[in-house]
C-alpha cells in the first residue's frame, strides 16, 4: 500500500481545505510530521484511517465519540476527506463525507445530510478515472479485502502507536493475549475449544443417558426375576456397568428356565389327575339322571290313573258337541232373524218419535201419503228461493261498489301524495347517478396508477431480499477469503520449514567424491540430517495446491458477490431509496382508494335502475288516478239500477215467506217434514218384513234339532261349544294321549329299569373332587404361564440391554476421544505439560515469530546488546505460553521487559512494533506496505541511540518504502530534511511541506 495524496476539508483542526503530497514526501524515503502540541499532527493520521475505513482510530476517540467536523469551518462548507493511494496494484481514490447538519437552503433552521462515500479507480488504458461504487458497506469491504487487515490491525501495523507497545512490553500474559488475539484473529481456535467442550458435555450426557436406560432395564429384570438376580452396585458412567448388568441378566435367565421346567412337570401331573376325576363325575351324573327318570315315570303313571274319570267325561262332551254342530246353521239363521227384528223395531220407534203426535197411529201407507203432500208444497217455493238469492247478490254487489269506492279514494289520495314529492325524489336519484359516474371516472384514473406502484413495490421487496442475499454472499466471501489466507499462511509456514530444512534435503543428494551443488566441495564430513517433522517438496506442493484452490473459491465467491450487488443496484434503481414499508403503505392506501372508488362506481347501474323505476312508477300513478276517476262515474249509474231491482224483489218475497223469517227457512222446514215422513214410512215396512222372517226361522230350527237327536232347540244350543272351549277341550284330550304314550315308553327303557335297581348316586361328592383337581390344574397352568412369561420378558430385556450395550460402545469411545481432545485443548490434560490452551498455543507461536522479527532490529538499535525472546514458562498458578523477556548480551542473563529504562523501552517497543508489522503483513497475505507512520517516543533517546534508531528506520526505505515520523523533537528537524509541518492558528491549522 502506497499513499499518493490526501485532501482534507473542514476536518478536525483544519477549518479550510488542506492537501498532503505523499509522493513528494516519500521521495526522500524518511520524512517528518511535526508541529506544536495540539496543532493536529495525529489528525492527519486520523484522516487517512477515516478515508480507508470510515471511522477514526478507536484509541483517539473520546467517550462521547469523535467530532470529525472542524469548529473553524464555514457553516456551508462540508467536511470531506479524499485519499489517493495504490494497493494491490490498483490506483484508487476514496472520498468520504460524514453526516452533516447544514443550514436549510430556504427558511431558517438546519437539516441533516446523510453520509456520502465515493470510490474511483484509475484506468491506465483509458487514461481516466472510473466510478466503482457509492455504497459505504461495499467500499469498506473492498478496502478491507485489498489491504487484508481490519481497522484495528491497520492502526497497529501502519500507524505504529508506540505507547501501546510500551504497555505491551510491560503487560502480563493475559493482556498480551488480548492484543495478539485482536491482531491475529484467533477466535476460531477459541471456538474450537468451546466446540470440543460442548461435544464433551453432549457425549457425556448421551453416555449417562444410555447407562441410565441400561440400569432401568436391569431394575425391570430384577423385578421380573425376583431374588434370582442381584443388581450391580455401580453408577451411570462406570465403564464396568455394562458387563455387570449382562452377567446378572444371564444368571437370571438360567434360573428362570429352571423354574419353567419344574412348572411344566407339575402341570402334566395336574392334567392327568383332573382328567380321571372328570370321567368319574360324568359316570355319576349319568346314573343319577337314569334314576331320576325312572322315579319320574312312576309318578307320571300314577297321576294318569288319578285323572282317568275326568278324561272319560271330556270325551263324552266332545261327542255331544259334534252332534250339535248339525243344527248350527238353523240356529245361526234364527239368531240373525231375531237380531234383525229387534233392530227394525228400534228404528221404527225412533222414526215415529220424530213425528208429531198426529201421526202416531198411522200406518206405512198413511205416512207415505203425508210425505207426498209436503213435497208438493216444497216444489212451489223454487221461484221464491231464486228471487231471495238474487236479492242477496244485489246486496253483495252494492257492498262491493262501496268497497271499490273506498279503494279508489285511497288510490287517488296516495297518487296525489306521491306525485307531490316527485321533483325532490327525481333530484335525489339524479344526484346518486352523478356521484356514481364520478366514482367510475376516478376508479379508471387510479387503475392507471396501480401498475407502476406495484412494480416499484415488487422492486423494493426484491431489493430487501437481495440485501439479505448480499449479507450472505459477503459472509461467504469473507469466509472464503479467510480460508484462502489460512491456506496461504499454511503454505508459507511449510515453505519456511522446508527452507529451514533445505540443507538436509540437499544433503540427501550428496555422493561421496562428487562435488556439492552449493559449495563445490568433494568431501562431506558432516552432512545435515532430516529431523522429525521434516517438510518435503510434495508436502509443500500439496499446501500450494490447497492455497490455489482456496484462492479460486475466494474469486468465485467474490464474483457471486458482484452479481448480487449488480442485482441489488438494479432493484434499488427501480425502487429508489423509499423504504419498503412506506411503499407498502402507499400501495395499500392506493388500493383502498381504488376499492372505494370501485365500490362507489358499482352503484351506478343500481342508481340508473332506481331512477328508471321511479319514472315508470310516476307514469303508473298518473294512469291509476285517471282510471279511478272513470270508475267513480260508472259506479253512480250502477248503484241506481241496483236500488230499483232490490225494491221490486222485496215485494215479491214478502208473500212467499209466510210465517217464516225467510223463504229459505220455510223451504228448510218443509224439506225436514218430507224427510221425517219418508223415513217413518220406510221403517214401518222394514219392521213388518222382519217379523215374518223371524217366524220362518223358528220353524226351521225346531226341525233341525229333532233330526240331530235333541228334544228341544235349547238342548242343541247348550251342547254347542265356542271356538275357545272346543280348542281347550281338544288340547286336554291330546295331552292325555301324549302323556300316556311317553309314560309307556319310559317304563319300557332297559337302562332306566337297571339304574333303578342300583344304589342311589352321589353327584355332590364327585363334583367336589372334580373341582378340587380343577383348581390344582389352574394353579399349575398359572405357574407355568408365569414362568414362561418371566423367561420371555427376561429374554426380551436381556436382548434390549445387549443392544443398548452395543449402541453405547461407539458412543463411549467417542466420548473418551472427545474428552481427551477437550482436555488437551483446554490445558487441563495430563498430556499438556505446560497447561496451555489451544488459543494460547497459537498466540505463543505468533509471539515467537514477532519476537524473532523484532530482535533483528532491536540488536541494531542497541548495538547488539538486547535480544527479545519468547518464553513458555508458567507464571505462578497461571498457564504458560505468552512470556516475553529481554536478554542482555553484556550480562548474558534474561530479565523482565519491565526493567528497561525509558529510552530502552522506546526502541524495544519500536522494534516490537516493526516486527509485529512484518508478521501481520505476512498474515494478511503478503500485502506490501510502502508507507508507514511512527508516532512519538523519540524524546527519550540520547544522540547515539537516536542515530542508531534512525539508521534502522532509514533501512526501511529499501525497496521504495517510505517512513513518516510523527514527533515534535527539535533534533529530528535537523536530521530529517523532508518535512510536513502543522501550523496552528486562530482560524484553524494549516499544512506546509518543506525539503521536497
Amino acid at each position: 500500500m502506497r499513499l499518493h495524496r490526501l485532501d482534507i476539508t473542514a476536518f478536525g483542526p483544519f477549518g479550510g481545505s488542506r492537501s498532503v503530497d505523499f509522493d513528494a514526501l516519500s521521495a526522500a524515503g524518511l520524512f517528518l510530521l511535526h508541529g506544536p502540541t495540539g496543532a493536529g499532527k495525529t489528525s492527519v493520521l486520523d484522516a487517512v484511517c477515516y478515508a480507508l475505513y470510515g471511522t477514526a482510530p478507536g484509541a483517539r476517540q473520546s467517550g462521547q465519540g469523535m467530532n470529525l467536523r472542524s469548529d473553524h469551518a464555514e457553516p456551508r462548507t462540508r467536511t470531506e476527506i479524499r485519499l489517493d493511494l495504490t494497493v494491490a496494484g490498483r490506483r484508487l481514490e476514496i472520498t468520504r463525507q460524514p453526516p452533516w447538519e447544514r443550514p436549510k437552503l430556504r427558511g431558517t433552521g438546519t437539516t441533516v445530510d446523510k453520509a456520502q462515500t465515493w470510490l474511483r479507480e484509475y484506468d491506465a488504458t483509458a487514461g481516466a478515472w472510473k466510478d466503482r461504487s457509492r455504497s459505504h458497506q461495499e467500499i469498506g469491504e473492498e478496502i478491507t479485502q485489498l489491504l487484508g487487515m481490519s481497522r484495528e490491525q491497520f492502526c497497529q501495523v501502519v500507524l505504529l502507536p508506540q505507547g501501546d507497545f510500551a504497555r505491551f512490553l510491560r503487560a502480563d500474559a493475559e493482556a498480551r493475549g488480548r492484543l495478539l488475539g485482536r491482531l491475529f484473529d484467533t477466535r476460531r481456535f477459541a471456538d474450537v475449544e468451546k466446540r470440543l467442550a460442548e461435544r464433551r458435555r453432549a457425549t457425556e450426557a448421551r453416555v449417562r443417558e444410555g447407562d441410565t436406560a441400561l440400569l432401568a432395564d436391569a431394575h425391570r429384570m430384577q423385578q421380573e426375576a425376583g431374588e434370582a438376580m442381584e443388581l450391580p452396585q455401580l453408577a451411570p458412567g462406570d465403564p464396568g456397568l455394562a458387563a455387570a448388568v449382562l452377567g446378572a441378566a444371564a444368571v437370571a435367565r438360567a434360573t428362570a428356565r429352571e423354574h419353567l421346567t419344574v412348572a411344566h412337570c407339575r402341570l402334566t401331573a395336574a392334567e392327568s389327575a383332573h382328567a380321571g376325576t372328570r370321567r368319574a363325575l360324568e359316570d355319576v351324573r349319568e346314573l343319577a339322571r337314569l334314576q331320576r327318570r325312572s322315579a319320574e315315570a312312576r309318578q307320571r303313571a300314577e297321576r294318569l290313573q288319578e285323572r282317568a274319570g275326568a278324561h272319560q267325561q271330556d270325551r263324552q262332551r266332545m261327542e255331544r258337541a259334534r252332534k250339535a254342530e248339525a243344527a248350527l246353521p238353523a240356529l245361526e239363521l234364527r239368531e240373525a232373524a231375531e237380531a234383525e227384528h229387534r233392530r227394525a223395531g228400534r228404528a221404527e220407534a225412533h222414526a215415529r218419535g220424530m213425528l208429531p203426535d198426529s201421526y202416531a197411529d198411522a200406518g206405512a201407507a198413511g205416512l207415505a201419503s203425508a210425505a207426498r203432500r209436503a213435497a208438493g208444497e216444497l216444489g212451489g217455493l223454487d221461484a221464491a228461493r231464486r228471487a231471495e238469492q238474487r236479492l242477496r247478490a244485489l246486496a253483495e254487489e252494492r257492498t262491493g261498489l262501496d268497497r271499490q269506492e273506498r279503494a279508489d279514494e285511497d288510490v287517488l289520495r296516495e297518487a296525489e301524495t306521491w306525485l307531490a314529492a316527485w321533483d325532490a325524489t327525481r333530484a335525489a336519484l339524479q344526484s346518486r347517478v352523478d356521484a356514481a359516474q364520478e366514482a367510475a371516472t376516478r376508479a379508471e384514473q387510479l387503475a392507471v396508477q396501480r401498475d407502476p406502484l406495484r412494480r416499484r413495490l415488487g422492486a423494493a421487496r426484491t431489493r430487501d431480499a437481495l440485501a439479505a442475499d448480499l449479507r450472505d454472499a459477503q459472509r461467504l466471501a469473507l469466509a472464503s477469503e479467510q480460508r484462502a489466507l489460512d491456506a496461504r499462511a499454511h503454505w508459507l509456514d511449510l515453505k519456511e520449514q522446508r527452507l529451514n530444512g533445505i540443507a538436509a534435503e540437499l544433503a540427501g543428494h550428496l555422493t561421496e567424491g562428487e562435488p556439492c551443488s552449493v559449495c563445490g566441495a568433494t568431501e562431506h564430513p558432516a552432512p545435515a540430517r532430516k529431523v522429525a517433522g521434516h517438510v518435503d517438496r510434495a508436502t509443500e506442493d500439496r499446501a500450494l495446491a490447497a492455497h490455489q484452490h482456496a484462492e479460486e473459491r475466494r474469486a468465485e465467491d467474490a464474483r457471486r458477490l458482484g452479481v448480487v450487488r449488480e442485482a441489488l443496484a438494479a432493484a434499488t434503481a427501480e425502487a429508489g431509496d423509499t423504504p419498503t414499508a412506506e411503499l407498502e403503505a402507499t400501495a395499500a392506501e392506493s388500493e383502498q382508494e381504488y376499492a372505494r372508488a370501485r365500490r362507489d362506481a358499482s352503484a351506478l347501474h343500481a342508481a340508473h335502475e332506481e331512477l328508471r323505476r321511479a319514472e315508470h312508477e310516476r307514469e303508473q300513478r298518473l294512469a291509476d288516478r285517471q282510471q279511478a276517476a272513470v270508475r267513480t262515474a260508472s259506479r253512480l249509474t250502477r248503484r241506481e239500477t241496483l236500488e230499483r231491482e232490490q225494491a221490486q224483489l222485496e215485494g215479491e218475497l214478502a208473500m212467499a215467506r209466510g210465517g217464516s223469517g225467510s223463504v229459505a227457512a220455510r223451504a228448510a222446514q218443509l224439506e225436514r217434514q218430507v224427510t221425517l215422513l219418508t223415513d217413518a214410512a220406510d221403517a214401518a215396512r222394514t219392521a213388518e218384513d222382519a217379523a215374518q222372517r223371524l217366524k220362518d226361522a223358528d220353524a226351521r230350527l225346531a226341525d233341525a234339532a229333532y233330526r240331530a237327536g235333541f228334544d228341544t232347540p235349547q238342548a242343541a244350543a247348550a251342547a254347542l261349544l265356542d271356538a275357545a272351549a272346543h280348542r281347550e277341550l281338544q288340547q286336554r284330550l291330546d295331552a292325555w294321549q301324549t302323556e300316556e304314550a311317553a309314560v309307556r315308553a319310559m317304563l319300557a327303557e332297559a337302562d332306566t329299569a337297571a339304574a333303578a335297581q342300583r344304589p342311589a348316586a352321589d353327584p355332590a361328592a364327585a363334583e367336589h373332587r372334580a373341582t378340587r383337581d380343577e383348581h390344582r390344574l389352574r394353579a399349575a397352568a398359572s405357574a407355568r404361564d408365569a414362568a414362561a412369561r418371566s423367561c420371555a420378558e427376561l429374554d426380551r430385556l436381556s436382548a434390549h440391554a445387549t443392544e443398548a450395550v452395543r449402541r453405547l460402545a461407539p458412543l463411549r469411545e467417542e466420548h473418551d476421544r472427545v474428552a481427551r481432545l477437550a482436555a488437551l485443548t483446554a490445558g487441563t490434560s495430563a498430556d499438556n505439560e505446560r497447561k496451555m490452551r489451544l488459543e494460547s498455543y497459537v498466540l505463543a507461536a505468533r509471539l515467537e515469530q514477532v519476537a524473532a522479527a523484532a530482535t533483528a532490529r532491536l540488536q541494531r538499535m542497541s548495538s547488539g546488546r538486547y535480544t527479545l525472546v519468547h518464553s513458555d514458562d508458567r507464571t505462578g498458578r497461571g498457564r504458560s505460553g505468552l512470556g516475553l523477556h529481554v536478554v542482555d548480551a553484556w550480562t548474558g542473563r534474561a530479565r523482565d521487559t519491565a526493567t528497561l529504562s525509558g529510552g530502552e523501552t522506546f526502541f524495544a517497543s519500536l522494534a516490537l512494533a516493526l516486527g509485529l508489522a512484518d508478521v501481520v503483513t505476512d498474515e494478511a497475505g503478503g500485502v506490501r506496505l510502502d508507507t508507514l507512520f511512527i508516532d512519538e517516543g523519540f524524546g527519550s533517546l540520547d544522540d547515539q541511540t537516536l542515530d542508531e534508531v534512525l539508521d534502522v528506520l532509514d533501512s526501511l526505505r529499501e525497496r521504495d518504502r517510505s517512513v513518516g515520523i510523527v514527533s515534535h523533537v527539535p533534533d529530528l528537524r535537523r536530521r530529517i530534511h523532508a518535512q510536513l509541518e502543522v501550523v496552528k492558528g486562530r482560524g484553524g491549522s494549516t499544512l506546509r511541506q518543506r525539503g521536497v
